[in-house]
């Protein structure tokens, strides 16, 4: 844990991400890159995938495949494999949710905060995370990937989320759990909160206002 605290009285939103934030996805977003680029003759590591691709947009993490894998395919295809697979996934089940993550966003929202999510990933997993946990009214924004041109560790998602909040950098928090992530919020002006996970724990995390093991270890200090 690092100081100083990152909300403050001027604090009157939380912007969380989903993907390994609220949500206890990367080990499901590994095992499927794993499934998409075996069919291509690559065994991914799990090395690799959390130096390389967690916390990075579907688009940029194909990209980075087919320049290092030296893959026969477009990178626009092998990201269209993996959405398919992902949309599979989230047809029969929402992803997993990170331990404690309704009972803090229910605290959050109890204390008077604007909620908003705001995320590299896509609108169609944070809808399923909004509709199975009975969520939605909680939150007042939702920033997924194709809401921006740029998506993280590009400020643009939180910039959209500000200003759909009607606040400004200094009124906001970020939750966050990998690098690029925090990167994003930091560009933007907003304070982040960052909560590595197995796959970012690696990150470089030094611009960070403050450092947690879990959601409830963030709360419970900073509230």
């Amino acid at each position: 844990m690092t100081s100083p605290r990152a909300i403050s009285q001027s604090t009157r939103a939380i912007l969380f991400d989903h993907d390994g934030t609220l949500i206890d996805s990367e080990q499901v977003h590994y095992e499927i890159w794993r499934t998409v680029l075996r069919q291509h003759g690559v065994s991914l590591t799990e090395a690799f995938y959390s130096d390389v691709m967690a916390g990075i947009p579907v688009a940029k993490n194909a990209v980075d495949a087919v320049t290092t894998f030296k893959l026969p395919v477009a990178a626009e295809r092998l990201a269209e494999e993996k959405h398919e697979q992902t949309r599979r996934y989230l047809a029969e089940q929402p992803f997993p949710l990170m331990p404690h993550a309704v009972q803090t966003i229910k605290k959050c929202y109890q204390s008077g905060y604007q909620l908003a999510i705001v995320t590299g990933g896509s609108r169609i997993s944070v809808e399923r995370t909004l509709e199975a946990r009975n969520l939605r009214h909680m939150f007042s924004a939702t920033v997924s990937v194709e809401d921006v041109t740029d998506s993280k560790p590009a400020p643009d998602c939180y910039l959209l989320a500000m200003k759909k909040l009607g606040r400004q950098p200094y009124e906001c928090v970020a939750v966050e759990d990998t690098e690029h992530g925090m990167r994003a919020a930091v560009n933007a002006g907003v304070p982040c909160v960052v909560i590595p996970t197995v796959h970012s724990a690696g990150h470089n995390f030094n611009d960070a206002t403050s450092r947690y093991s879990s959601l409830q270890a963030w709360w419970m200090l900073e509230s």
